[in-house]
């Protein structure tokens, strides 16, 4: 998943609505996917497909032993927990962004890859469907993104202050973007959608594009979220 887990941090910033929590919340909430980008450059997650252009949800190879696996998800939770605390001195926070660490993980069972105990030779966590019907899981998080984003705006809508029509689009315009954009690379690459010839790339364009997609994310979640910051009812 990519917009469901952040619709998941924007519904726990309503929740608790302090300054310098929304960061917190949305790096929680892609916690693993983050790792996981720094662990492949660390050379613990090889990743492929180097080649953005060759690249589906269906052909991504990877072992996420470290980063998704069950067991390193206790260590995430727990170090989640202790970063909120001393941040925030809230163990509302803390707490907040430990389940957001969880639900990305329980998310991913329903809509993602597969993953294991702990390593490749132990047995197989959740569905994987980005492998075996990468559409259905779409539509899981299409649905789930809907939903999500449903409950935010209606409890919203609850407030003295509502967020304007505008402030709804610029958030919402950005999940339904990460929906789509896993829809154009569920089973057809970039190449074959628009038929671009091979060429040698000199470095791994894949996961470099997937830093400047999570980042940016991040940063205008963060930035349109917090235009007009929701206070309590």
């Amino acid at each position: 998943m990519l917009a469901g887990h952040f619709s998941t941090a924007l519904i726990a910033h309503q929740k608790i609505p302090q300054q310098g929590a929304l960061l917190f919340f949305l790096i929680a909430s892609q916690l693993q996917d983050l790792l996981w980008l720094s662990f492949h450059y660390l050379g613990l997650e090889p990743t492929v497909p180097a080649d953005l252009l060759n690249v589906t949800l269906m052909n991504i190879t990877v072992d996420m032993v470290y980063s998704h696996d069950l067991l390193p998800q206790l260590v995430w939770m727990a170090l989640t927990f202790l970063i909120g605390r001393l941040l925030f001195k809230k163990n509302s926070i803390a707490i907040a962004g430990a389940l957001l660490v969880l639900g990305h993980y329980l998310l991913d069972m329903i809509s993602g890859y597969p993953h294991h105990v702990f390593g490749g030779d132990t047995h197989v966590v959740g569905l994987g469907l980005y492998y075996t019907n990468v559409y259905v899981a779409i539509l899981i998080e299409a649905v789930f993104t809907v939903v999500a984003l449903a409950y935010y705006f209606r409890v919203d809508s609850k407030r003295s202050k509502p967020r304007r029509l505008k402030n709804r689009m610029q958030i919402a315009g950005l999940l339904v973007f990460g929906v789509v954009f896993l829809l154009t690379i569920g089973s057809v690459s970039f190449r074959q959608w628009f038929n671009i010839p091979e060429f040698d790339t000199p470095f791994n364009t894949t996961m470099l594009s997937l830093v400047f997609t999570y980042l940016p994310m991040i940063v205008y979640l963060y930035y349109f979220v917090g235009l007009e910051q929701p206070r309590a009812l």
